[in-house]
């Protein structure tokens, strides 16, 4: 096969997976020309490739009309993704725990790009109220407690990186962003977590850590609820000792000790 052609097949794959992340993020079933509008390729080349999903099952098209919705086939790649997330399995007695002496939410995400993408959840038996984000619920890692705390854990040179496209994505927000973006680096250096009182949503208080699996995979998880029954200094002064013991806890049973 010779090189324009393997250029050319990914290229098409990598349309065909940007489609597939629109049609995910949108609230309801896009058709040809919205998804062409979106990502400004070329309706037939969208047709083309919203055919071939669905053949596949990436996509399932609306009875009756040329809308597009996410595919059974994602369903079945999702299942077998947080199969195969080892960590759960050493983590989730850990977390649960965490979360019934907070009376606060637990949320394990991993980084996409400049989101966190929510795999677990869990929520205290004790709390008639908290918040429960979905599988699937994306947090921004800028503002973020587990964004954060993802942020902060990363290698020097990837942290790096990872901020500069943070720096060119904001733009003129950067200058705003900046220094709380490297206030909570610093606090994570200090403290071990990273806080996000009101940022990430304005009534939520968090607190995030930072997890790395056994085969060097990365997790940022979050503790936290409404700010109404999860003060700053409760969280600080009562939930945040907890917080770190569990992660030293969890660190220590997966038999990866700090970050790099």
């Amino acid at each position: 096969m010779n090189e324009a052609g393997s250029k050319e097949e990914v290229s098409a794959l990598g349309r065909g997976l940007a489609l597939l992340k629109v049609i995910g993020m949108s609230a309801a079933p896009m058709s040809n020309r919205e998804l062409a509008d979106t990502t400004g390729l070329p309706k037939a080349t969208v047709s083309r490739l919203t055919a071939t999903l669905v053949n596949a099952g990436y996509l399932r098209q609306s009875q009756d009309s040329e809308r597009f919705s996410l595919g059974p086939a994602l369903l079945d790649m999702s299942s077998r993704y947080l199969r195969h997330f080892d960590l759960r399995t050493v983590a989730r007695p850990h977390l649960a725990e965490l979360s019934e002496f907070a009376g606060a939410s637990v949320h394990v995400a991993v980084r996409d790009d400049l989101d966190m993408l929510v795999i677990d959840s869990l929520r205290p038996r004790s709390a008639l109220i908290s918040s429960r984000l979905d599988v699937g619920t994306r947090m921004s890692i800028v503002t973020s407690a587990a964004g954060r705390a993802s942020l902060a854990a990363l290698p020097e040179a990837e942290r790096a990186a990872v901020l500069e496209k943070i720096q060119q994505e904001s733009g003129e927000s950067w200058a705003s962003i900046e220094p709380r973006l490297m206030a909570g680096l610093d606090e994570y250096a200090r403290l071990g977590y990273c806080s996000s009182f009101g940022e990430w949503h304005p009534h939520i208080h968090a607190l995030g850590f930072a997890l790395q699996g056994p085969h060097g995979e990365r997790y940022g998880v979050s503790c936290g609820g409404p700010a109404y029954l999860l003060s700053k200094d409760m969280m600080l002064s009562r939930v945040a000792p907890r917080l770190l013991e569990v992660a030293k806890r969890i660190s220590a049973e997966t038999g990866v000790i700090g970050a790099d």
